[in-house]
């Protein structure tokens, strides 16, 4: 019955990464498709309000996840209300410089991107990223400071206040 249920686990976990593998297609693919219709700027622009519209109804429904946990939208809440598996998208906290960040291990979205040699369409999904935080609370966003589609070696992200309420 355990072997069952590993690998029934180990099913899902793969599913879901297959999952994101297919998100990683598709964000290149029309991310592409865009760029090269509508030239470089005129189709990085379209895909940028494209992911960050993305990430704000992530956000809206992550922020709607926490309060019906009776929490108030916060940094600190912000990961309750997350729908990320951790098994695909694994992360850690570190603290850099005085400040407290999460390390990414690794990015299943990046590995295509780099296998297509798209990497730097593949960056601008990281968008959705500031744009979800925002929409979850507009007083705070989420700033990259290492990104692999950029040639970082791992991804790490903060948590920053907007100055906005």
């Amino acid at each position: 019955m355990d072997a069952q249920r590993s690998g029934s686990c180990e099913e899902a976990v793969e599913g879901a990464r297959n999952m994101a593998r297919r998100l990683a297609l598709l964000h290149m693919a029309y991310a592409r498709t865009l760029v090269d219709a509508l030239g470089e700027e005129a189709g990085r622009e379209l895909i940028e309000q494209a992911v960050r519209a993305y990430g704000a109804r992530i956000g809206e429904r992550t922020r709607q996840r926490v309060e019906a946990q009776g929490l108030e939208p916060s940094p600190e809440s912000f990961g309750l209300g997350s729908d990320l598996p951790a098994a695909v998208f694994p992360s850690q906290p570190v603290e850099v410089e005085g400040e407290a960040r999460s390390r990414a291990l690794g990015c299943v979205l990046y590995d295509i991107w780099r296998e297509y040699g798209e990497e730097d369409l593949g960056a601008l999904y990281c968008l959705v990223d500031p744009a979800k935080m925002e929409a979850y609370d507009p007083a705070w966003t989420m700033v990259h400071t290492r990104r692999l589609p950029l040639g970082d070696a791992y991804c790490e992200m903060a948590v920053r206040p907007t100055g906005r309420t």
